[in-house]
């Protein structure tokens, strides 16, 4: 805990993340309408504890590993279908938003694991995969609330001009 490196503060990350999985699968032990969510934390959990080990150990993230994770975000983008093509506010049901807590820890992970890499190599494959994730965390995150029939709400941005918004300010 006291090293200089920011190792230790990616391996919090990854500890933060793993332990925000486990927080969700109590909740989705009965849930039937979201057994696919339920059953695909079972086998990220454990991914996630494998992403913290795997720049100080042996990797332990696999191609494997990956191609599993993107056929499963195939699996979710397909279910929840054109909602996902705009900004979403992050929240919903209950498992719907702590996916999307999930979502925000992968993404800091990902940030650490950044940090990590200006100090000392780091396998390609943990970005692949933590990027990944954080966008698998999303989809289930919508699809759980699409599940429980909660409705999305889109997020305009005041910032960013929309293509709709451009197309207005041209005329």
């Amino acid at each position: 805990m006291r090293e200089k490196g920011s190792l230790v503060d990616y391996e919090i990350r990854t500890d933060s993340l793993t332990t925000r999985v486990g927080a969700i699968l109590p909740m989705l032990n009965t849930d039937e309408a979201c057994k696919d969510v339920y059953e695909d934390l079972q086998v990220i959990q454990p991914l996630c504890y494998h992403l913290n080990g795997s720049v100080r150990g042996k990797l332990a993230i696999s191609q494997e590993d990956l191609q599993w994770l993107s056929s499963r975000y195939d699996y979710y983008v397909e279910e929840v279908g054109e909602v996902i093509k705009q900004f979403l506010l992050p929240q919903g049901s209950e498992v719907g938003s702590l996916l999307h807590i999930c979502r925000s820890e992968a993404k800091k992970s990902y940030r650490a694991l950044h940090k990590v890499s200006e100090e000392r190599d780091v396998p390609e494959i943990l970005f692949d995969y933590l990027g990944l994730l954080a966008n698998v965390f999303f989809v289930m995150a919508v699809y759980s609330n699409q599940k429980h029939e909660v409705k999305e709400i889109p997020f305009i941005s005041k910032s960013y001009p929309t293509k709709k918004k451009r197309k207005e300010e041209i005329r």
